[in-house]
């Protein structure tokens, strides 16, 4: 650093170390060996695994980054995207407690960033304790990280999750910086979601619609509390005046996710205009997703914007 520390549990840390790998835009890797080789070099180097333990090792982790069937062919008879599949196969095998990321994805074209983004997760799922991304690129960003920081002249003008940086800026400067950014690949399904209420299939049709308020449906539920069937305002109303029964009114065409669906996963669905059952992993009823709260989720985002902006020009 030109001027001041970076600290690690209070201690000073800089250059190079067993417990920090660097994985950088342009590749580091030994032309001269295989792929196989450059992953063992460390390890080997350092005598911390031997034999069958590091080949095993090196090879599991060459298959889990999609590089199984390239262990003996060397750095310049892959593709960028191999390569840098390589890299961090490479940076990973110590199990580092903090991989940095420099613009790893810049070069790279936008199909093989999106798989390379997948896996990146997949890797910090298992392998990784921590991982540091720099990155100018917002969308990638928000997309594969949990918390973000965004920096301005060398300061952090705001800290937080993808959701809270896209739907709370701090600053105009935030607010303009993620104008561009499509929402619906953010925001997720529990951020805009309400209370269940599902309706018993017990009552009578009038006590379910007064029941239902202003909400466009309410879910009917069985014993395990797992969605059956849905009640919008509309089929409500038109049974009533036919003289029909709760039964009558209700339908089963409706469509399911789970919370951390994001809006554009499920926009599709929303356009049918019946609410959507939003459930956990063991399919029981958490959330009702309203497809008018998706669009006031979204309008809210864009006021946001505006509201800043008549800040700066009053």
């Amino acid at each position: 650093p030109d001027a001041g520390e970076v600290l690690l549990d209070g201690k000073a840390i800089s250059g190079p170390s067993k417990d920090r790998m660097v994985v950088f835009q342009e590749t580091a890797l030994i032309p001269w060996q295989t792929a196989f080789e450059n992953v063992a070099f460390g390890p080997k180097l350092r005598g911390d695994l031997g034999g069958a333990g590091l080949r095993e090792k090196a090879e599991e982790l060459l298959i889990k980054v999609g590089l199984g069937e390239f262990l003996h062919k060397y750095p310049l008879q892959l593709s960028g995207g191999m390569q840098q599949r390589l890299e961090i196969a490479h940076a990973l095998i110590k199990r580092p407690r903090i991989l940095l990321l420099d613009e790893p994805f810049g070069a790279l074209d936008p199909g093989i960033r999106a798989d390379m983004h997948k896996l990146v997760v997949a890797m910090w799922e298992e392998y990784a304790r921590a991982i540091i991304m720099m990155t100018h690129d917002l969308n990638e960003a928000l997309r594969i990280g949990d918390r973000v920081c965004i920096m301005k002249d060398g300061e952090v003008v705001q800290i937080g999750t993808p959701e809270e940086i896209l739907t709370e800026p701090a600053t105009g400067y935030v607010a303009e910086f993620v104008q561009d950014v499509d929402q619906g690949r953010v925001i997720e399904v529990q951020e805009v979601m309400i209370d269940p209420a599902p309706t018993d299939r017990s009552m009578d049709l009038a006590a379910a619609l007064k029941k239902l308020g202003d909400r466009a449906g309410t879910f009917a539920t069985c014993s395990e509390g797992k969605p059956t069937a849905v009640l919008t305002a509309g089929d409500g109303i038109r049974v009533a005046g036919m003289g029909g029964t709760l039964d009558d009114a209700l339908r089963t065409d409706f469509v399911t996710c789970n919370p951390e669906s994001t809006l554009n996963e499920i926009y599709a669905a929303a356009g049918k205009g019946l609410p959507i059952a939003v459930v956990d992993e063991g399919g029981k009823l958490i959330g009702n997703l309203d497809p008018r709260h998706i669009m006031r989720e979204m309008g809210r985002v864009e006021s946001l914007i505006d509201n800043f902006e008549r800040e700066v020009f009053m």
